[in-house]
């Protein structure tokens, strides 16, 4: 009797063909050192499979548990990690394994082993956030952090039909109530929400306290809120009215309307979304803005933080107070708490927050309000006199930066820096402003207030009459 030879073999048969556990054909073929699939989908030839090297196959395998994955994922967020950006779980290994981006080495699939190799390559991509965004749906206090609002504000999100859950899981509690059904929600979805509803008061939702009644629960839920007039769709993209008008005249695909005139027509916001993301007008925010900050406390040792999701408030006059608020770690809040207690406060050597240059304050500032989220998050606010407010240094220590007052008129061949505000920086060789003139200085803020309403000194005026 002729035994038949095997010509093709799934991956459990071409594994016993080489003697080597299964997990290591898998992570053979997901990383390429043998070649995929050329039979068929998880199907090899006898010539691949008998010129593939059993040891450098065997050698090749080492595994981590989903666990594992998931806290070097996090780990690569930063430490700390951003307040409105849950810790990755280990389900979410299953999930990237699903959309092929880990390769499955073993155990439970919604739990698998993959390579520590390419956990760390996928920990390297600078697109990380947004990969995890689009393949690893979030459960309802995962998301509710992901928005930096209050599990109860986020279940009114659900009421109001703004989220819908695109599947579920069951979790065994097993001592707090056996099995539970928990459902799961696009995180990419959860993260647009403040971009595709404007209208809505996301920084009052965020910083409603504890205890308090949502801001979302005066809100009935209506057909209504589906569509969109062209002025939201225009604050959807930051831009003007007129340019969605252009784009509506321009691009034949742009949605057609589904209720309204044929001056103000309505058109359904989902489609509007879709829309909008496919042409690049707007992006999904892969997490909060960072505020980062250079203090220094009474005895001079600087100290760095970051505040996310910082909120800068610039006083218009030199009698109004500064503040900047921010989601901080415990940890942060108490140090800066710690510094800013002495009886001058703490000086801020630097600020660097989005939308105003650094800023430096020497001296006052003092922490003003802790409040903590039903998301357990801590938002810390610092406050200071708008009259101490200066620009920082161009160095990553801080420092403050002064600007003469131009008392004298610059001439043609002045090459001091000159500044909107009227101040200048002068330089030794400039005849009008240099060392040799002398020039008075004052602080300047950075924006929001001149320097000449800055200046707290009584005797200016006195010093600039002496030099004329």
């Amino acid at each position: 009797m002729v035994r038949s030879v095997r010509e093709v073999f799934d991956e459990g048969q071409a594994a016993g063909r080489l003697r080597v556990p299964v997990a290591a054909w898998r992570w053979a073929t997901g990383s390429g050192l043998v070649p995929a699939a050329d039979v068929g989908p998880g199907r090899w030839s006898r010539a691949v499979v008998e010129a593939a090297d059993p040891e450098a196959v065997r050698a090749a395998l080492r595994g981590i548990e989903a666990g594992v994955a998931a806290d070097r994922l996090t780990e690569a967020f930063g430490v700390p990690l951003p307040i409105l950006r849950p810790r990755v779980t280990a389900s979410a290994a299953g999930h990237l394994v699903k959309a092929g981006l880990l390769v499955y080495l073993g155990g439970e699939p919604r739990f698998p082993v993959v390579h520590p190799d390419q956990a760390a390559a996928l920990c390297r991509r600078r697109d990380l956030p947004a990969l995890l965004d689009r393949h690893v749906p979030l459960g309802p206090d995962q998301a509710a952090v992901r928005m930096g609002v209050r599990r109860t504000d986020f279940d009114q999100v659900v009421r109001l039909g703004w989220l819908a859950p695109i599947g579920s899981v069951d979790i065994d509690y097993k001592r707090q109530g056996g099995v539970t059904t928990v459902p799961l929600y696009d995180a990419q979805d959860v993260a647009l929400l403040e971009v595709v509803r404007p209208c809505v008061d996301w920084r009052a939702v965020r910083t409603a306290r504890a205890g308090r009644r949502s801001p979302l629960a005066a809100l009935d839920p209506s057909p209504g809120w589906e569509r969109v007039l062209l002025a939201e769709v225009a604050r959807m993209a930051r831009v003007g009215r007129a340019a969605v008008v252009n784009w509506r005249r321009r691009h034949p695909d742009f949605p057609d309307p589904v209720a309204g005139t044929d001056v103000h027509p309505q058109f359904d916001r989902r489609a509007v979304v879709a829309w909008l993301l496919a042409h690049d007008k707007i992006g999904v925010p892969t997490g909060p803005t960072t505020a980062a900050l250079v203090v220094a406390g009474a005895g001079g040792a600087s100290h760095r933080f970051r505040l996310d999701d910082p909120w800068l408030s610039l006083a218009d006059d030199a009698a109004g107070e500064d503040c900047l608020s921010g989601w901080s770690t415990d940890e942060d809040a108490d140090a800066l708490a710690a510094l800013a207690g002495g009886e001058f406060g703490a000086s801020l050597r630097r600020l660097t927050a989005p939308g105003t240059g650094p800023l430096a304050v020497p001296g006052e500032v003092r922490v003003i309000d802790r409040f903590r989220s039903g998301s357990g998050g801590l938002r810390l606010t610092l406050a200071w006199p708008a009259g101490l407010r200066r620009t920082a240094g161009s160095g990553p220590a801080g420092g403050v930066v002064r600007h003469g007052v131009a008392y004298a008129g610059p001439g043609e061949g002045c090459v001091c820096a000159r500044h909107d505000c009227g101040g200048v920086v002068p330089v030794s060789w400039c005849a009008e402003h240099g060392d040799a003139a002398a020039p008075v200085l004052e602080w300047h803020p950075g924006g929001g207030i001149r320097c000449t309403d800055l200046s707290r000194s009584r005797g200016l005026a006195a010093v600039a009459g002496r030099a004329d």
